[in-house]
């Protein structure tokens, strides 16, 4: 009779063991997130973002972050090119426009040519240019190096006027279980050329009205503007996934942003998957 208690006591042990393992998940991935630079109120969204994030999937998110609001952001990795080691994924959310050595971003770029995965949010799609971004780049040459990674090239946005945002890939990963949406004020990003082999999985549109001379009103009527505002794409073999949204805090901080992000962070590393989603 004892030892038939013993037994049952060390199977209901067991089975406790194995639901408490299952209740914690996988092992989280290591998230390295930058921040800092022109024009956003970083200091604030690397907050909302971590958090976000860590609500949603089983991730840890380190950051590097400089509260330099400057176009030319002193960012601790440069220099470095092994600055993501013992990362999973890197998430660049800087606004870094005047960097623009070649071999700066050579070292930026360098961990994701080793196969560490990217995710690219608002502002780094407008960072890290060599040459003139306004025209269009040729594949593989210098000018074109943080371009190729993106897989999109961009040049400005518009006003800041509310985007509606409208899913083209409906059956992808990352948009299986997203709606159509419409953002409060955003910029939308101009779409200077779209490289191929990239997977356009949503579009924005956004009326804009002519811009005014200064001191007067403007005249004529608001135009559709529209362009790819998410996508995904393969650099060197390594999956990255990207999306020009994320101007104010508002949109960082709406639930189908984050739920956005966390899905494209998540397919980026191959783990977009139940076991990694809270």
């Amino acid at each position: 009779m004892n030892t038939r208690k013993s037994i049952v006591t060390l199977l209901a042990l067991l089975l406790s063991l194995g639901v408490s393992h299952a209740a914690k998940g996988p092992k989280p991935l290591r998230v390295l997130l930058l921040t800092g630079g022109c024009c956003h109120d970083y200091a604030a969204q690397k907050d909302i973002l971590k958090k976000g994030l860590e609500a949603r999937a089983h991730v840890h998110v380190d950051q590097i972050h400089t509260d330099d609001k400057s176009t030319k952001p002193p960012l601790a990795i440069l220099g470095n090119p092994d600055y993501a080691k013992g990362y999973d994924v890197i998430i660049h959310d800087e606004c870094a426009a005047a960097i623009a050595d070649a071999k700066l971003v050579e070292g930026v770029l360098a961990p994701h040519r080793n196969g560490i995965p990217g995710v690219n949010l608002h502002c780094a799609m407008h960072s890290y240019r060599v040459g003139n971004h306004r025209e269009p780049t040729t594949a593989g040459s210098e000018g074109s190096m943080w371009f190729d990674y993106l897989g999109l090239q961009s040049s400005g946005h518009g006003p800041k006027e509310p985007i509606k945002v409208n899913f083209s890939k409906v059956k992808h990963p990352v948009t299986a279980t997203l709606k159509d949406w419409a953002t409060g004020p955003e910029e939308l990003y101009n779409n200077v050329q779209v490289f191929p082999g990239v997977t356009a999985l949503a579009n924005g549109v956004q009326m804009q009205k002519p811009r005014a001379p200064k001191g007067k009103k403007a005249a004529g009527e608001a135009t559709k503007a529209e362009a790819t505002v998410v996508w995904v794409n393969e650099y060197h073999g390594t999956k990255v996934f990207s999306t020009t949204l994320g101007h104010f805090n508002e949109t960082v901080a709406d639930d189908r942003y984050l739920e956005l992000v966390t899905r494209g962070l998540l397919w980026s590393c191959d783990k977009l998957y139940a076991d990694y989603l809270k």
